[in-house]
């Protein structure tokens, strides 16, 4: 089949479309035909094996990759399913977490993946699994966002962002995003009240307090970003795209956890959603709001297999409007 092969750790150039072996699902697993995936700053940090703590522990590879395909986030269509797979067959549309998924076909458990909701095209669906979980996780899980909260997200415009805006709208919270100027007239069409131009505003000059931060950027400090915050507001960190090389995402929890020591505000780190963790439920909360028509994913650009290296170079310039996708077939 063809694949975007990483058989090591470096920039996105050392990306290259080869071939390699179809996997076969095992008991619990399914074989997904892949339509398309979608980029993350995940896929970005896998690619580079940065931080270099996650390597320590495992999650990458100490020296080469673990996983010799990129990608993460895949929607298509299931081929075959392994043995003890209930609720899934031959036929079904789903998105979800492969490991894997710059490719032809990528298995995954069966928790991991639930049905496509036929409202989504397969670009669209792809665009779903890692950034909204985690910003349902942000909003609803760690934000704890309620009608009549202020809630300000920072990165707006991005794939967390975009989710996090309608999430937040649609609990009929005053929304303020901050993004580029070039993102301000879809981040309004989410459901922001309010939209600020980073590259001329400053949020937390303190002109504002907000009883929820949702910080998707990392460009300020827990303690700045506290100052902006009602006394007994809640600042979530989302480590998705920190930079960092030697701890990356974690280094920024650690300093959110730090400074959370004392006062009665929250600031609560949260770990991008990846299959490492508990997803189903997640997915399921997710696809069931799109269903209802409350939530809808932005997918920004698209790009073809061949060119996975510009796709990711794209991502990880940090200006990506919603989600940018791989069409695989």
């Amino acid at each position: 089949m063809r694949a975007v092969l990483q058989e090591r750790f470096g920039p996105p150039d050392i990306l290259r479309l080869g071939e390699t072996d179809r996997p076969r699902p095992g008991a619990g697993e399914v074989l997904i035909r892949v339509h398309c995936a979608a980029v993350n700053p995940y896929d970005w940090h896998m690619l580079r094996g940065d931080p270099y703590a996650a390597r320590l522990l495992g999650g990458m590879g100490l020296r080469r990759p673990k996983c010799p395909v990129a990608g993460i986030d895949a929607a298509g269509v299931v081929e075959a399913v392994g043995a003890g797979v209930d609720g899934l067959r031959t036929g079904t549309a789903v998105l979800g977490f492969c490991r894997g998924t710059f490719a032809e076909y990528a298995c995954a458990p069966a928790q991991w993946v639930v049905p496509k909701p036929e409202r989504l095209s397969f670009p669209e669906a792809a665009a779903v699994p890692m950034a909204a979980v985690t910003a349902l996780r942000g909003i609803r899980t760690v934000g704890r966002v309620r009608a009549g909260h202020r809630v300000l997200v920072n990165g707006a415009g991005g794939g967390v962002g975009t989710f996090a805006v309608q999430l937040a709208a649609g609990l009929d919270a005053e929304v303020t995003g901050v993004c580029g100027a070039g993102s301000a007239a879809l981040v309004r069409t989410l459901g922001a009240a309010h939209v600020l131009d980073h590259a001329r505003e400053d949020f937390t000059d303190g002109s504002v307090r907000y009883d929820v931060i949702l910080d998707n950027v990392g460009n300020y400090s827990p303690v700045r970003l506290r100052r902006v915050l009602t006394p007994t507001g809640t600042l979530v960190a989302n480590g998705g795209g920190s930079p960092g090389r030697v701890f990356g995402a974690i280094g920024s929890m650690l300093k959110v956890t730090a400074v959370a020591a004392t006062g009665r505000q929250r600031l609560r780190p949260i770990v991008p959603a990846t299959p490492d963790g508990p997803v189903h439920e997640d997915l399921l909360a997710v696809t069931a709001l799109i269903e209802a028509g409350r939530v809808a994913p932005v997918v920004g650009r698209t790009y073809s297999l061949a060119d996975a290296a510009e796709a990711v170079r794209h991502v990880e310039a940090g200006h990506a409007r919603g989600k940018t996708v791989l069409t695989v077939r």
